[in-house]
């Protein structure tokens, strides 16, 4: 059976998560500034739960953002090192996603807005809806002030609000029928959309592992004066 090892740590949240012989374990902490420090030692502990070898494992998924700069640089540099050194694939994973992802599992959402507040005043928002248990991008995944969010065109249906976005600008956002402000992105659920895209044949070489920001200058240097 297929071993897959999941870990995010692209917002406040530092989590991994193990699917082996069937089973999930899961590790979930919510510690700002901490990832680095952290993520190491989770992976290790659920390893030695799980009592495989790093070896075992035959895919490494991650929250390839968006989310906060320093946080998907630490997933990736991690995954990217175990990645090339078990020489195993990698399966990027929106962290919108995971959030539309952990809505369902959590509240049974099924048509999910999620929103990451992404400071500067705007938020990283998709729409998701759930299709044979996945949940599934509708559009575009886009950074933009809350109140151009927008629901998909002829949306119809309730419609659950999840994540950071709506804890922060929730009356700036579209209507929706109920929220979750404090959630954030699981490794569990990270784990379950990458299950699927393992089926589907999409697991990447090592060095596809790349971050999605979605604001396009968020690492761009500023430019010496003249």
């Amino acid at each position: 059976m297929t071993t897959l090892l999941a870990l995010d740590t692209a917002t406040e949240a530092c989590s991994v998560a193990l699917l082996h012989d069937g089973k999930v374990i899961s590790h979930y902490e919510v510690i700002p500034r901490l990832h680095a420090q952290r993520l190491l030692p989770m992976i290790e502990a659920l390893r030695s739960e799980a009592g495989i070898a790093l070896s075992a494992i035959d895919g490494i998924a991650f929250g390839r953002g968006p989310g906060a700069f320093t946080g998907v640089r630490i997933a990736i540099g991690v995954v990217q090192g175990l990645a090339f050194a078990l020489q195993r694939p990698v399966l990027p994973v929106s962290n919108l996603a995971v959030l539309a992802q952990r809505a369902h599992r959590e509240f049974a959402a099924i048509q999910v807005a999620a929103a990451i507040d992404a400071r500067m005043d705007e938020v990283y928002w998709g729409c998701y809806r759930l299709e044979q248990e996945e949940m599934r991008l509708q559009g575009l995944e886009q950074v933009l002030p809350a109140e151009r969010a927008s629901l998909p065109r002829l949306a119809q249906g309730d419609w659950f609000g999840a994540g950071t976005g709506w804890g922060s600008y929730r009356e700036r956002l579209p209507a929706v029928a109920a929220c979750a402000g404090d959630l954030l992105p699981h490794a569990e659920d990270l784990l379950q959309l990458a299950r699927f895209a393992w089926q589907r044949g999409e697991a990447l070489p090592a060095e596809q592992a790349q971050p999605v920001y979605l604001r396009d200058n968020v690492a761009t240097p500023k430019k010496a004066p003249v």
